[in-house]
């Protein structure tokens, strides 16, 4: 079990009990006769040897960083094969934009622009490919489309139905931490033991086990400038609860405002790297990010130092 917690401030929503209890160990290595062999293992092999870099295809008009860029389906399939031979261990395809004042798509919409390259992907691409998405419908397409992953940046929560769909397909789903609101006085990773408790719920009730379940921290949604910092400071917490953790900071505002000029999403390169150098020490084993290659010569050097016992 984590240390425990001490909730921060006087409100109810910030108040953490002393011993957060849970409703049973959050351990990786509970007992899971019952349960299937995990996917995750058989799709990321390397997961736990190595740290794994996710790359990011965004089929939106409108993302933050690239959005236009890869909208089209031959752009967006030669952007998958070049993140694949750059090093990527999975790649992302999101049809909806997640930044901050995004314009909600319908699952009609967002399915018009994911599937068509899914299914150009899937049949030949060397690595697997995860569905960046909170929609169960969309997810059930993807799916049968090829993904082999869902990525919800709700966490199961916004939809519950979509850990029936994973469970269904036998697919891992990796569970972001997100927020409706920024409260700046909360307990960060306190919330994000809270948020983790009930979407674990979902994921087992569903049927999903374990070892198929990725947690997310959600640096970039749902939280101050402050808590974005003090969440990637405390990940040694959260990756004490016995789950991987991936970590997504690639070329996010909160960089722009770390640099002491005014930076487009382009220009963070080195911000970015520096802050999954900096995840991949304090315990993540995947990363998202937009410039697979650098990030890939990185991280042979942080899991040198960190995870000598795995080096070929």
């Amino acid at each position: 079990m984590p240390p425990p917690l001490r909730g921060r401030g006087d409100s109810s929503t910030s108040a953490v009990p002393d011993a957060y209890p849970g409703p049973e160990p959050w351990r990786r290595d509970r007992p899971t006769v019952s349960q299937p062999p995990a996917a995750l293992a058989r799709l990321l092999p390397d997961l736990g040897r190595r740290t794994l870099v996710m790359g990011i295809l965004n089929v939106t008009p409108d993302s933050f960083s690239d959005g236009g860029l890869f909208a089209g389906e031959a752009a967006a399939t030669q952007q998958a094969e070049t993140l694949a031979a750059e090093g990527a261990a999975l790649v992302d395809v999101g049809g909806e934009s997640t930044r901050p004042g995004h314009v909600a798509v319908t699952a009609e919409a967002e399915q018009a622009r994911v599937l068509p390259v899914i299914r150009s992907l899937a049949p030949h691409l060397r690595v697997p490919l995860s569905i960046d998405t909170y929609k169960a419908s969309t997810a059930e397409a993807a799916l049968a489309a090829g993904a082999r992953i869902v990525n919800d940046v709700w966490g199961l929560q916004r939809e519950p139905d979509i850990a029936r769909v994973a469970a269904a397909h036998g697919a891992p789903v990796m569970v972001m931490h997100n927020r409706e609101t920024i409260d700046p006085g909360l307990d960060i990773v306190a919330d994000m033991l809270r948020f983790f408790e009930r979407s674990l719920d979902i994921a087992r009730r569903a049927g999903i086990p374990d070892g198929d379940i990725v947690l997310d921290p959600g640096i970039g949604f749902g939280k101050s400038w402050e808590q974005h910092l003090e969440a990637l400071r405390r990940l040694p917490e959260i990756r004490a609860l016995g789950f991987p953790l991936l970590v997504g900071v690639s070329r996010k505002s909160l960089l722009g405002r770390l640099h002491d000029r005014e930076t487009k999403p382009a220009d963070r390169l080195y911000g970015s790297i520096a802050s999954h150098v900096l995840a991949g020490t304090l315990g993540a084993d995947i990363v998202r990010v937009h410039d697979v290659a650098a990030h890939v010569d990185a991280l042979r050097v942080v899991d040198a130092v960190m995870r000598p016992e795995t080096r070929a």
